[in-house]
């Protein structure tokens, strides 16, 4: 009997998460979405038939039962995407310390409770992988972007860290660097045209990326990855 692969995105929506979601389909993988506001997900659960789960991944209490459902209705993941992230801009005299701290709880402490969580379900299965989506602010900060630096840095170091601990025990983690924006068709100005081809990041470009070091094998895994549009000036 064949095994079923089982994925679950965490902070999936319309953009890279749905990219890949859809790419893990196309390969054969039951793909399970999570987000707080899980109504943004119908169509694309209906188009690639996965399944959506609410969950605020940074509340330690939801982030479990989020996995133990999942254990109770099909098994746990083998692959676990952690895509969320949030964005506070301002000075640092005039930034609210209640809003950075919610920031810093969704780019980086979430990532840990996931991270947990999956870890304990692939180490007694002795296989697995848990990919982070980072992104220019995890190597480099940025003027009036304080907050989003250190959830994103605090993140990589995360990811740094498990590769360490986990890759020796049959534990993929990786960690992808998103050094450009992305292209959406919602979002306004960030459609690629003829004058200006590439500027922006394809989604389904990214979402190969991700697949091809999910593919990789344990002799030469790859723990951190950039992907950056050509045109960018370095």
């Amino acid at each position: 009997m064949t095994e079923t692969k089982r994925a679950l995105i965490v902070g999936a929506g319309p953009g890279l998460s749905a990219a890949v979601a859809r790419r893990l389909a196309a390969d054969g993988w039951q793909v399970c979405l999570s987000a707080r506001n899980t109504v943004k997900l119908d169509s694309l659960c209906t188009e690639i038939g996965a399944t959506a789960h609410a969950c605020d991944a940074t509340d330690p209490d939801q982030v479990a039962g989020l996995f133990t459902r999942m254990d109770e209705s099909g098994g746990a993941p083998r692959f676990v995407l952690y895509n969320p992230s949030r964005r506070v801009h301002g000075p640092i005299t005039e930034l609210e310390p209640a809003e950075v701290r919610e920031a810093m709880e969704i780019s980086a402490f979430g990532g840990f409770l996931v991270a947990q969580q999956a870890a304990r379900r692939m180490l007694a299965a002795g296989q697995g992988a848990i990919f982070f989506t980072g992104a220019s602010a995890s190597v480099k900060g940025y003027p009036r972007s304080s907050s989003f630096a250190m959830g994103k840095f605090a993140l990589r170091g995360l990811a740094q860290s498990l590769a360490r601990e986990l890759h020796p025990q049959g534990i993929h983690v990786a960690h992808f660097v998103i050094d450009g924006g992305i292209a959406a068709e919602h979002r306004e100005g960030r459609q690629n045209t003829q004058d200006t081809p590439d500027r922006w990041l394809d989604p389904d470009a990214i979402a190969e990326t991700y697949m091809a070091i999910l593919s990789q094998h344990r002799s030469a895994w790859t723990w951190e990855v950039e992907v950056r549009p050509w045109v960018e000036t370095f």
